[in-house]
């Protein structure tokens, strides 16, 4: 069996053009332990290029309090790695949209790392985000596992990484570094000069890995920045935020867009779409290709 990683997510990463990428963070089993495939299948439908799949822990350091939340909610609605898996295996192996898992190492290793990694595979995920995993022992312990099941792994870079350390991480990153957009927890706002010099100085490296941008994408201009020196950013308060006000993921995907400043499909895009791509959302035009760019 091959050892090379879900190639989905290459493809949309190393595609030749010119293209951004827009990924939403969601949690599993929030609001509703159901709400997990609906969630991914309207946001896949209304254009989003991937997907980053919370796994519910109880002590999420590197989270604000609006995923710290939703966490607390899934746990108590009975999610859990099985109950996710068991959730993701009604795709059959095929993702509405190349897929990762966020999460923490303990529940990973309280799984079993071989039956994780096996499962992930099976159900169609793509990568692994795990921000408590340092890189020398991911590389010491845990890199053969992924690779036999042919997973990515995605490290982390702050503003405080040091060069060497970037260097390192693009040495063996195999998809995209996630560029967290500052040193603070998720859904914080943060110096517009300050993150524009950061993002600047790993531009300018010359990194030979895409990179993504997360941490503080929550309108038109945090994404616009995060695009101007990435190849994709992602978000992931700024929706969550909407579901747990009790909008529907068709309401809140509507209204997430249109405050990133997306541009609504036209009418002769939706009656182009086929029954089956039909949604109620407020159609926008397809992210990877048809971007609003104020």
């Amino acid at each position: 069996m091959s050892t090379k990683p879900n190639d989905s997510l290459l493809e949309l990463l190393h595609d030749s053009r010119e293209e951004k990428l827009l990924s939403v963070y969601i949690t599993a089993g929030f609001p509703c332990l159901e709400d997990t495939m609906p969630d991914m299948k309207t946001l896949a439908r209304s254009g989003v290029d991937f997907l980053e799949i919370g796994m519910p822990f109880s002590d999420p350091l590197a989270d604000g309090p609006v995923i710290q939340q939703s966490s607390t909610i899934a746990l108590q609605n009975g999610m859990s790695l099985g109950v996710l898996f068991e959730q993701l295996s009604a795709f059959n192996g095929i993702m509405p949209a190349p897929s990762l898992l966020m999460g923490y190492l303990n529940p990973v290793l309280c799984f079993g790392l071989e039956a994780f990694c096996q499962k992930a595979r099976a159900v169609g995920i793509s990568g692994v985000i795990l921000p408590d995993l340092p890189m020398r022992e991911y590389l010491e312990s845990y890199r053969k596992v992924f690779q036999k099941h042919r997973l990515h792994f995605i490290f982390l870079v702050t503003p405080t990484t040091p060069e060497s350390r970037i260097r390192q991480i693009d040495e063996v990153s195999t998809a995209f570094i996630y560029v967290v957009g500052s040193s603070s927890t998720t859904g914080n706002q943060h110096s517009d000069h300050g993150r524009e010099t950061y993002l600047k100085r790993l531009l300018d490296m010359n990194l030979k890995t895409p990179l993504v941008v997360g941490f503080g994408i929550s309108n038109a201009t945090s994404l616009q920045q995060a695009w101007r020196y990435a190849k994709g950013a992602i978000t992931g308060t700024a929706y969550i935020g909407r579901r747990m006000k009790g909008q529907s993921p068709d309401k809140a995907v509507s209204e997430l867009f249109h405050q990133l400043g997306l541009k609504p499909r036209s009418t002769s895009d939706r009656q182009a779409q086929t029954p089956e791509a039909e949604t109620t959302v407020e159609a926008f035009k397809p992210l990877t290709s048809k971007l609003y760019i104020p």
